[in-house]
C-alpha cells in the first residue's frame, strides 16, 4: 500500500532544474509559481515579479509548457525552472518548490493572480517578520506563523470567500468558507495553496502529503496537522491578489484521500502530552472504508504506526481545533 510520510518530501518525484543563476534580491522572500493552463502571458509575468523584488522565481514547468524555457531563462537568469513530469498535484508542486528556494519565505502564487497590493517582496517580508521585542516572546521562528494567506480578488474586484473554518461533529467533518474581514483571522489552510510560508516550518510539519491525491483533502491534511501541531496559518489585509482566470471550485469528495486524511488527524486521540490512534477506531474505519477487513487493517495499522512516531508533536485533537474556531468566533456565514 501506499506509506504515509514520516520526513519532509520522501516521496518526491524526479526533476530537472533550470536557470536561477543569479539572485534578483536579498529580501528573504521567493515567490514558487505554479501553472495553470491556458493563455498567460509568461513574460510580462516574470516582468512583474521582477519588479516586485523576489529574491528567486522559481516556476514549476510541466512538458507542454517547456517550448520557451531556453529563452526566457536567458531574459530571467532570477527565474529557476523546474521541470515536473505530468500529474503532479499542487501540493507536490509546493513540496518541490520549498525544496529549491533558497530564501527562508516563500510565496505560492498561480500564473493567474496578480499582486494588487502589498508593495515589494522586501515590505511583504517586513511584515510578516517578528520585532526584537516579539522575538524575545517567540524565540522559535523569526516571523508570525507557519503561513499568511493574502486577500483574493475575483476579476469583477469583488472579495472571494477565501478564509476556511473546521466543523467538526461525531467525527464528521465540514468546512465554512468566508470573505475575508479582519487582519490576522485563522484559516483551516491557504485556500488553493497561495500564501507566504515559513520555509524552515513548512519542512518541519511534513508539507503536503503527495500522498493524497485529491488536492481537498490534501490541504485539508495540511491545515489540520497545522493546528494539531500546534502551528498557525492566518489570513493577511494587507497582500491582495486578483484573479485573471477562473477561481477553482474545491472537491470534497469522499474517497481514499478523505480515508487518509480521516486516520491522520480525526482519528488520533490527544491526552497529556502525547497522541494515538486507539483500536476501537478501528471497526468504525472497517465499516466506512470501502475496503476488505484485510486492506482496512493495512491502512489503518500503517497510520497508527505513523501516529506513533510522530505522537509527541501533537498539541490537541480533532475536537480541540474545532472548539478553538468557536472560542475566536468564527466570523458570520455569508449570504
Amino acid at each position: 500500500m501506499n506509506t504515509i510520510p514520516t520526513i519532509f518530501n520522501e516521496t518526491a518525484a524526479s526533476y530537472t532544474a533550470v536557470g536561477g543563476t543569479e539572485r534578483l534580491g536579498s529580501t528573504g522572500l521567493s515567490a514558487v509559481l505554479l501553472n495553470r493552463r491556458g493563455l498567460f502571458f509568461r513574460r510580462s509575468l516574470f516582468q512583474e515579479l521582477e519588479k516586485a523584488g523576489f529574491d528567486y522565481v522559481i516556476s514549476m514547468e510541466s512538458a507542454p509548457d517547456r517550448y520557451d524555457i531556453e529563452d526566457l531563462s536567458g531574459r530571467f537568469p532570477f527565474v529557476r525552472f523546474v521541470l515536473i513530469p505530468e500529474g503532479l498535484n499542487a501540493g507536490e508542486q509546493i513540496n518541490l518548490g520549498a525544496g529549491e528556494s533558497p530564501s527562508p519565505l516563500f510565496f505560492v502564487l498561480w500564473n493567474d493572480l496578480k499582486i494588487i497590493t502589498g508593495g515589494g517582496a522586501e515590505r511583504m517580508a517586513e511584515r510578516l517578520s517578528l520585532s526584537p521585542e516579539e522575538l524575545k516572546k517567540a524565540p522559535a521562528s523569526q516571523f508570525r506563523r507557519l503561513c499568511t494567506v493574502p486577500w483574493l480578488l475575483n476579476g469583477r474586484f469583488e472579495t472571494h470567500p477565501t478564509l476556511i473554518a473546521p466543523a467538526v461533529y461525531r467525527r464528521n467533518v465540514r468546512t465554512l468558507v468566508f470573505a475575508p474581514r479582519r487582519e490576522g483571522f485563522p484559516s483551516l489552510y491557504p485556500f488553493d495553496g497561495v500564501g507566504i510560508y515559513d520555509r524552515e516550518r513548512f519542512i518541519n510539519l511534513g508539507g503536503f502529503d503527495s500522498r493524497i491525491r485529491n488536492p481537498y483533502w490534501q490541504l485539508m491534511d495540511f491545515g489540520f496537522r497545522a493546528c494539531l501541531w500546534g502551528e498557525e496559518i492566518g489570513v493577511t489585509q494587507h497582500i491582495k491578489l486578483c484573479s485573471e482566470g477562473m477561481i477553482p471550485v474545491e472537491d470534497n469528495t469522499v474517497d481514499e484521500g478523505y480515508r487518509r486524511f480521516y486516520l491522520k488527524n480525526i482519528a488520533p486521540v490527544f491526552r497529556g502530552d502525547h497522541a494515538h490512534l486507539p483500536w476501537r477506531r478501528f471497526p468504525g474505519y472497517l465499516a466506512n472504508s470501502g475496503w476488505d477487513i484485510f486492506g482496512a487493517w493495512e491502512e489503518f495499522n500503517e497510520a497508527r504506526r505513523w501516529v506513533h512516531t510522530n505522537r509527541k508533536r501533537w498539541k490537541s485533537d480533532a475536537r480541540m481545533v474545532n472548539e478553538r474556531w468557536e472560542d475566536v468566533g468564527a466570523p458570520p456565514e455569508e449570504t
